[in-house]
This record gives structure tokens, C-alpha cells and sequence, in this order.
């Protein structure tokens, strides 16, 4: 049965897990917990036509490290209707001061976590999975309504209705084991899971160099986590240059 899941303590998920695998430091976060959790990894990650493409080098980078049965980058381009700041040409927000959970973003894709979900969902569901994996959390949201609790407690309930695994009771489990951290949390967690945080990039807005802008709202709530937890941050989040996967 399709079921949502964030709790960590004593949680395995034999057999196979997949991953939504952004390059981000969630989503390498989310990666070494599937790990720990599952006998096979399948990392997928969506180039759905963000400006912030420097994430799909890392998102290469962090699956050849953690050596994932199987890393597939697909192209769904949702920059061809555009409708945020991440996907068309409007500026990236700097220095913002955030309005709390009812102000959302100009970098909310639209709908883009409920389809990045269900191309995962089909190809767990051909894979037989046990779980799906997504690196969101709610307690550094910025507003995003995709990100929170009840929306995937609602996909949890919505793939055990369109698959055919899901009805048959085999469907994987919806699992976000981020989803009660904050970001200085994130971090604390993958530090004691041995994630190398120099191979991701939480820029929106990254220079020409790879170098992450520093002011945009990831950066920023980067920059705060790692502050909290006192240690640096290996990407240096400002304007200096920053480590650059090598391309494959």
C-alpha cells in the first residue's frame, strides 16, 4: 500500500528504492537515507528546463559517488509554458524577506513536484519498488505548497488509486524522511551519513562560474543552516567560486 513515511527510526525498505535526485543538498541528503534503507537505488533527475542547470552536473556527480544501480536524467520541459522565475525570464528574487507560509514564491514551478512524484511513480512502478523517495521539507518551505505534509500524505493516497501496483497492494511507499527537519537539521543529518556537501549546488541563480549568487532565497537558507550547525559550508555560499563537478 502507498503510504507516506518521515519518520527515520527503524525504518527499512528492502529491495528497491527511487529517488528524485535534484544535485541539491536535500536531495543528496535524501540519497544516502535511501542507502542506508534499501538494496537498490535508482536516482532519477528532471531536467524540466530550470536556469539553475548546474544541479543536473551535481545530481551526476553525487549518483556516480554513492554508486546507484541506475541514474536516468529525463527532459520534460515545463519551461515551454513557463510561469516562475526558475523556468522563464523573469529575475530570480535577491534579498528577500519571506512572507511566511501563505507567501509562495516567483521560483514555485508550477505542479512541478506532482510531476516529477509521478515519473517516479511509473518508474517504480515497473521497477516493482517498495519506496519513492523525495528530499522536500516543510519547516523551510518558503511557501511552496508541493513541499509540505498534507500534499504528500494526498499523492500517497492518489498513487494507491492510478496504478495498477497501488490497487493490487504493492504500491511503494511515498517516503520523506526530511519532511520535519530544518534546514540546520538537513545538515546535521548529512554529516552523520558521511554526505560530501562540496558536490551540491542550492543556487538558483548561479554565476557564469558555477559560484552560487548568495542572496537568492536557497542560498540564503543555505547559508543559515550551515551558520546553525557552525560549521562552513565547502560550496561557499557567496560570490567566491565554488567546486564544479566534472562533466561526464
Amino acid at each position: 500500500m502507498n503510504r507516506p513515511d518521515s519518520d527515520l527510526e527503524g525504518v527499512h525498505v528492502p529491495g528497491r528504492g527511487v529517488i528524485l535526485l535534484s544535485g541539491g543538498l536535500d536531495s543528496a541528503v535524501t540519497l544516502e537515507t535511501a542507502r542506508k534503507e534499501c538494496g537498490e537505488i535508482y536516482a532519477l533527475t528532471v531536467r524540466y528546463g530550470q536556469r539553475h542547470a548546474l544541479e543536473i552536473e551535481c545530481a551526476r556527480a553525487i549518483a556516480r559517488g554513492a554508486g546507484v544501480r541506475e541514474h536516468r536524467i529525463l527532459d520534460c520541459d515545463l519551461a515551454s509554458w513557463g510561469g516562475s522565475a526558475l523556468t522563464g525570464a523573469a529575475p530570480v528574487p535577491k534579498d528577500r524577506e519571506s512572507g511566511g507560509d501563505s507567501d509562495i514564491p516567483p521560483t514555485y514551478v508550477p505542479a512541478r513536484n506532482t510531476i516529477l512524484l509521478s515519473l517516479a511513480l511509473a518508474w517504480a512502478e515497473v521497477l516493482e519498488a517498495e519506496a519513492i523517495y523525495i528530499g522536500v521539507h516543510a519547516q523551510d518551505a518558503s511557501g511552496y505548497p508541493d513541499t509540505r505534509p498534507a500534499y504528500i500524505e494526498s499523492f500517497a493516497r492518489m498513487a494507491a488509486l492510478a496504478t495498477r501496483a497501488g490497487l493490487e497492494s504493492r504500491g511503494p511507499a511515498i517516503r520523506a524522511p526530511l519532511l520535519d527537519l530544518s534546514k540546520a537539521g538537513v545538515i546535521r543529518l548529512g554529516r552523520s551519513l558521511g554526505v560530501d556537501f562540496s558536490k551540491t549546488s542550492s543556487c538558483y541563480d548561479p554565476l557564469a562560474s558555477g559560484a552560487p549568487c548568495g542572496r537568492c532565497d536557497a542560498c540564503r537558507l543555505r547559508r543559515k543552516g550551515f551558520e546553525e550547525v557552525g560549521i562552513s559550508d565547502p560550496r561557499r555560499e557567496d560570490r567566491s567560486s565554488g567546486p564544479v563537478p566534472e562533466r561526464t
